[in-house]
């Protein structure tokens, strides 16, 4: 008897799962069939869900053509976006980490409420402070650099690797100490291989942001040549008329480096979630 009632609800559990699954999946796969559809077929709704046939007319009418404003192409943007979230990715590996590592593992005063400060900051909204920095670098738009430089010092990446950097043993930093080394190369010849999850996981949250970031470039970039991917859809899908299956497209191929990225930091990821729930 206890036995099928654990049957049935190991039963009940994957049932449950596998619809929130499907309800979670269920917009991209109608972004992926979407895009290869035409416009009219787009608009049918749930009952055109699978495509009649396989067109990729879509992906070419976005590669090859863009608003007569523009002055390149899909690829131009892209290799601004890839470039903005690589600088604000590595850049605030490194300056985030060490800020972290000062935070978490070294001694001095002040020490706790400059970290205080820093979980304070977490609560503030970029939206807030949006407006502000927008007049202090307002000299500075439609610049290529000024779109990463706001983002690449986080609050909530120090946290995430202040948290992680105080979980190791004090006994290493100590016996690197007896070694003579000092705190810079025990940092980056100790502390940092041994934090491959939270540097993984803190790269992909970055990436992530960095590459749907809209509100800024929205203030700040009015040059067509430095408009960032996000940016450029917006302005593709306010073309008249609107052609939904190229819109799809396009969202799919906006898509597709967040999935590279997160497939290939994937394994670090998920030791970084599993070791902050073991730590929680």
């Amino acid at each position: 008897m206890a036995q099928t009632r654990s049957s049935l609800r190991r039963f009940l559990d994957y049932a449950v799962l596998s619809v929130l699954s499907f309800i979670f999946v269920l917009p991209v796969l109608y972004l992926i069939l979407g895009s290869f559809k035409p416009s009219d077929e787009v608009l049918s709704g749930l009952t055109g869900f699978l495509p009649t046939h396989l067109s990729f007319d879509n992906y070419s009418a976005v590669l090859d053509s863009f608003d007569s404003d523009a002055t390149g192409y899909f690829w131009r943007f892209m290799g601004i976006s890839l470039l903005l979230s690589t600088v604000v990715v590595l850049g605030g590996l490194i300056v985030n980490s060490m800020a972290a590592y000062g935070l978490a593992r070294l001694r001095w005063k002040g020490q706790g409420v400059v970290f205080a400060l820093i979980l304070l900051l977490m609560l503030v909204p970029f939206e807030a402070v949006a407006v502000p920095l927008f007049y202090m670098f307002n000299n500075q738009r439609n610049t290529i650099y000024m779109q990463a430089i706001p983002f690449i010092a986080n609050a909530f990446s120090i946290y995430q690797f202040a948290t992680f950097f105080r979980a190791i043993p004090p006994s290493i930093e100590e016996a690197a100490r007896i070694d003579g080394a000092g705190p810079w190369r025990t940092f980056f010849a100790i502390i940092v291989p041994m934090s491959k999850p939270v540097f993984a996981s803190v790269a992909i949250l970055t990436f992530l942001t960095q590459w749907g970031s809209f509100l800024w470039p929205v203030l700040m970039v009015s040059d067509p040549s430095v408009r960032p991917l996000p940016l450029e859809m917006s302005v593709f899908q306010g073309q008249t008329p609107v052609d939904w299956g190229q819109v799809l497209a396009f969202g799919v191929l906006l898509v597709l480096p967040v999935l590279i990225v997160f497939a290939f930091f994937q394994r670090w990821f998920v030791q970084s979630v599993a070791s902050s729930a073991v730590k929680g």
